[in-house]
C-alpha cells in the first residue's frame, strides 16, 4: 500500500515538473510583437469616423486586427482606447484588458498639429513589446474625417466605457491564430493605398510627457524577463529584427511590390517562355514562328520591317515620257529585237514531200493510175 502511494506521488510530481518545463519553453519561444501589426492599426485609424469607431474596428471579430493573448486564457484580449488632450496634442492609448481594472499598454497614437496647421501622426509601439523607437508615420490619401473636430474647443476626449466582462454587443472573443495565419490575414486588412513610413524618433515632446502620466504596465511588471531587450539583445527594435528574419522581409501591406521579377524563369519543358525570348529583328512577320508544324513564310534576306535605321528602298518607277534604253537580257549581249532567230525560215527548210499538202489533189478527184475512178463514180 505504501509503495502504491509513493508511486502515485512521484507520478504527480513528475507531471507537474513536465508541465512547468513546457510552459517555460512556450513562453520564451514566442515573439509577442508578431501578434499586433502596427501598420494595420494605422490603416484602420485613418479609415475610422472617430475614436469610438476606431475601438470598434480594433475588436471587430470580422477583422481580427489583434492576436494578443497576454493573460493566457486562450482568448484574444479586448483592446480598449483612451485619449488624453493638451493644447494641439492628442495621445491615444491602446490598452489590453487583462482582468478587472488591470490593463497593459500595447501602443500609442500621437497626433499633433503645428503652427502651420500641418498634422503629424505617429504610431508608437510599446518598447517592452516592440523595442525602442519602433514608430510608423502613416500618410493617408485623404484627410481622416475626425480631423475636422479634433481641435475644436468643445471637443471632449474619448474614454472607453468597456471593461473586463463588460463588452459591447458586437464583440465575441476568438482564439489566437498561429503567427503565419495571422500575418496572412493582415494582408487583407492593411490599406495598400496608404504609406507607412518607418522612423526611429518621436516628434512631440509634449506627447511623451503626457503619456508618462497615463501609463499602465501590469504585464511588464509581472514579466520583467520577457522584454524585447532581453528576448533580442542583438537588435534594438522590431524593425531591425524583421531584417534578420527572411520570412519577415516581405512587406505584407503590398504583396505585389515584393514579387521578384526574374526574366530567366523557364517553363517545365526547359524552353524559354514566349514573353522572355528576345525579339528577332530579322523576321518581319511576327507570326513567322514555326508553331504547330506551320512553316514560316519566306522573306527577303536583306529586308527587315523592324529595322528602322535603314530606310525602305522603293522600286524605281520609269518615266514613260523620257527615252529609255533597251533592257539587257541575261546571258545574251544582244537586245531581243536584234537577236537572230534560232531556226531558219520555214520556206528554206528541205521538203520531203515534193508537193505541199495544200496542192495535193482532193480525194474526190478521179485517180489517173490504171483508168480507175473514185468511189464517187459509177460502175467500172
Amino acid at each position: 500500500m505504501k509503495t502504491k502511494i509513493v508511486t502515485f506521488v512521484l507520478f504527480v510530481f513528475s507531471g507537474i515538473l513536465v508541465a512547468q518545463n513546457q510552459t517555460v519553453v512556450n513562453a520564451t519561444s514566442s515573439e509577442i510583437s508578431d501578434n499586433l501589426d502596427l501598420r494595420a492599426v494605422a490603416s484602420i485609424f485613418g479609415d475610422s469616423a472617430n475614436l469610438e469607431d476606431f475601438e470598434h474596428r480594433l475588436n471587430d471579430p470580422k477583422l481580427q486586427i489583434s492576436n494578443l493573448d497576454l493573460n493566457n486564457d486562450n482568448q484574444v484580449d479586448y483592446l480598449r482606447v483612451i485619449e488624453s488632450v493638451e493644447g494641439r496634442t492628442h495621445v491615444v492609448i491602446i490598452q489590453a484588458v487583462l482582468r478587472q481594472d488591470v490593463y497593459q499598454d500595447v501602443a500609442t497614437i500621437e497626433i499633433e498639429r503645428n503652427r502651420e496647421n500641418v498634422v503629424n501622426v505617429q504610431i508608437v509601439g510599446n518598447p517592452y513589446f516592440y523595442g525602442a523607437n519602433y514608430i510608423y508615420e502613416p500618410v493617408y490619401v485623404s484627410t481622416p474625417v475626425f480631423y475636422n473636430y479634433f481641435w475644436v474647443d468643445t471637443y471632449r476626449p474619448y474614454y472607453s466605457p468597456w471593461n473586463w466582462g463588460y463588452y459591447p454587443t458586437y464583440y465575441v472573443g476568438w482564439n489566437p491564430y498561429p503567427i503565419f495565419r495571422y500575418r496572412r490575414r493582415m494582408t487583407g486588412c492593411i490599406n495598400i493605398n496608404y504609406q507607412y513610413n518607418y522612423v526611429n524618433y518621436r516628434r512631440s515632446e509634449v506627447a511623451v510627457r503626457m503619456y508618462n502620466t497615463r501609463r499602465n504596465d501590469y504585464y511588464e511588471r509581472e514579466n520583467p524577463n520577457r522584454s524585447f531587450g532581453i528576448r533580442h539583445a542583438e537588435v534594438s527594435n522590431r524593425y531591425e529584427l524583421d531584417r534578420t528574419r527572411p520570412e519577415m522581409t516581405r512587406d505584407v501591406s503590398n504583396p505585389r511590390a515584393n514579387a521578384p521579377r526574374d526574366n530567366s524563369v523557364r517553363n517545365t519543358t526547359g524552353a524559354p517562355r514566349t514573353g522572355d525570348m528576345p525579339r528577332n529583328n530579322a523576321n518581319p512577320n511576327p507570326r513567322g514562328n514555326n508553331q504547330n508544324g506551320i512553316s514560316p513564310k519566306p522573306v527577303a534576306p536583306n529586308r527587315s520591317s523592324n529595322d528602322i535605321s535603314t530606310p525602305r528602298q522603293e522600286p524605281t518607277r520609269v518615266n514613260e515620257s523620257a527615252p529609255s534604253s533597251p533592257r539587257p537580257v541575261q546571258n545574251n549581249p544582244m537586245p531581243r529585237e536584234t537577236a537572230p532567230r534560232a531556226s531558219a525560215p520555214r520556206q528554206s527548210m528541205p521538203q520531203n514531200n515534193p508537193a505541199p499538202r495544200a496542192q495535193q489533189a482532193p480525194r474526190s478527184a478521179p485517180r489517173n493510175e490504171g483508168g480507175r475512178e473514185n468511189n464517187g463514180g459509177g460502175r467500172r
